[in-house]
């Protein structure tokens, strides 16, 4: 069992660490509100700590789920970061979404102090977190990614290794492009069926295990129907997350008209007050 510290207890790094908990490891927590540290210690078997720096004191590895790139940077190369505390050889796995450069930013400057670096970002969402049954998505080398591979099967359903630094990160662009086109086409085919007299549930039950069918069909069309969006991954996420695939396609030459036209759809749910809701609540702006 490994020495771990894990940075972040949000909606998903709060299960995840307790995922490594109930594996056996030894584990301290830090996050920013005190209140949550000591709420999982009181659920799980671990310590916390009262900076990033401190709970990386004499960690083998240790995990980061952050908010974005400043975040990121603010608890690893900041004065009381990771990084300055970190002991030879210890390896940073980040599961924060973020951008790939801040990725290959955080990989140099390990590299330069004997530390590994893994970026692996996850898709599954909350329920993925608590279940244990999350996607990973990798990049670094392949020494580093079968070291974070054998800590990280307690919580994965999935897991590969993308490439070099970044290229986990570059993977979770392409899959928050792919949800944000599914959201909509998902919208549009409810606010249809309604419009057309038909029952909403009725079609989604009909088409739902046909090539129409999807994640998202499966886990938000019920509560879409509903006119549920109080839970789920917030529509602010969601922009922080598109803006950084819109960014990385101008680097790359990539054309992305429809993830543009979405994101300025999620602009429209913000200006609605939506800021919190789910990203399936794009249907919200449409009329039916």
């Amino acid at each position: 069992m490994s020495k771990i510290a894990f940075v972040g207890l949000g909606v998903m790094g709060y299960p995840i660490a307790g995922h490594l908990s109930v594996a056996g490891h030894d584990v301290c927590v830090f996050n920013r509100t005190e209140e949550r540290r000591v709420d999982w210690v009181m659920e799980y078997v671990g310590r916390w700590a009262a900076s990033p720096a401190e709970a990386a004191v004499g960690a083998d590895i240790i995990f980061c789920c952050v908010g974005g790139d400043a975040d990121l940077r603010e608890v690893t190369l900041g004065e009381h970061g990771v990084l300055a505390t970190m002991k030879s050889g210890a390896l940073l796995i980040d599961h924060t979404t973020a951008s790939a450069v801040v990725a290959r930013e955080l990989a140099l400057k390990c590299a330069e102090r004997g530390l590994g670096f893994v970026d692996a970002p996850l898709s599954g969402g909350q329920a993925g977190a608590l279940s244990g049954r999350l996607s990973i998505m990798c990049g670094g080398s392949e020494e580093h990614y079968l070291q974070a591979k054998t800590v990280m099967d307690c919580y994965a359903l999935r897991m590969l290794r993308l490439g070099n630094v970044g290229s986990g990160q570059l993977t979770k662009m392409a899959n928050q492009i792919c949800i944000a086109g599914l959201l909509q086409g998902l919208s549009e085919g409810i606010a249809f069926a309604q419009n057309s007299g038909l029952n909403p549930s009725q079609v989604l039950e009909a088409i739902g295990e046909g090539a129409a069918g999807s994640w998202q069909m499966q886990h938000r069309g019920t509560t879409m129907v509903a006119d549920d969006y109080d839970f789920g991954f917030a529509v602010d996420w969601m922009r922080k997350d598109l803006a950084i695939c819109l960014a990385e396609a101008r680097a790359n030459g990539s054309d992305l008209p429809v993830t543009a036209l979405v994101d300025s759809f999620y602009a429209e749910i913000q200006d609605m007050g939506g800021n919190r809701w789910d990203t399936s609540s794009l249907l919200r702006r449409l009329p039916w």
